[in-house]
């Protein structure tokens, strides 16, 4: 099994292809540069331009979109608590964003058997923020601009400028998985073999001959 750094990679945005190809499912990152917010009203709209024959409010090639719905900002600052949304809102939308280019997600949750599919076809990623710490991520966001969809209010597509935005690599294109790998992990420790349950669930009832699972 891959050894994981405790030492984050600075990583510049956009993303290039040459760059996804050399991230790995617990890889670290500190990202720069240029992304997009938006969650599932905005992917919604996205969506229904593309059927509708018609081009995106933005070039999504080599981009990356953050799952956010930012609080209003507090006198003084640019943003409000900018922590991370559910992934799995965005599942529907995620595989044709990225066949016109999108190159990260970042969220928090699993993602779909689809969605990670996805990711290897497209030679994209998806990266896991941390959960509750809307304040800490939001002190790394240096600018803040709504480019699409303004009447959505909080659920407006942005643009944000980030410096040092601290991140985890959880689907690669290598069929990576830091969910799967560390609950496979805990699984093969004498706390996870004795108590017969994944780190984020609750114990499995061992099957009784006497009382089949209903199928």
């Amino acid at each position: 099994m891959k050894t994981i750094s405790m030492i984050p990679r600075s990583v510049q945005l956009p993303l290039s292809e040459d760059v996804v190809e050399t991230l790995h499912a617990g890889d670290g990152l500190l990202l720069t540069g240029v992304m997009y917010v938006g969650r599932d009203a905005a992917h919604k709209r996205m969506i229904e331009t593309l059927e509708a024959g018609e081009k995106l409010p933005v070039d999504l090639k080599g981009q990356v979109i953050y799952f956010m719905g930012p609080t209003p900002a507090r006198p003084g600052k640019i943003i409000g608590s900018a922590g991370p949304t559910s992934s799995y809102r965005m599942d529907a939308y995620s595989p044709r964003l990225m066949a016109e280019g999108l190159k990260g997600m970042i969220g928090k949750g699993m993602r779909s058997r689809e969605v990670k599919e996805a990711i290897r076809q497209y030679k994209a990623v998806y990266l896991g923020a941390i959960g509750g710490a809307g304040a800490l991520l939001s002190s790394c966001i240096r600018k803040v601009e709504v480019v699409a969809y303004d009447d959505l209010g909080a659920e407006a597509l942005r643009r944000i400028v980030v410096q040092d935005f601290p991140v985890t690599v959880v689907n690669d294109i290598y069929g990576g998985d830091l969910y799967e790998e560390g609950q496979s992990q805990y699984r093969s420790t004498p706390t996870g073999r004795e108590s017969g349950r994944s780190p984020c669930g609750p114990p499995r009832r061992p099957i009784s001959p006497r009382h089949p699972p209903r199928i």
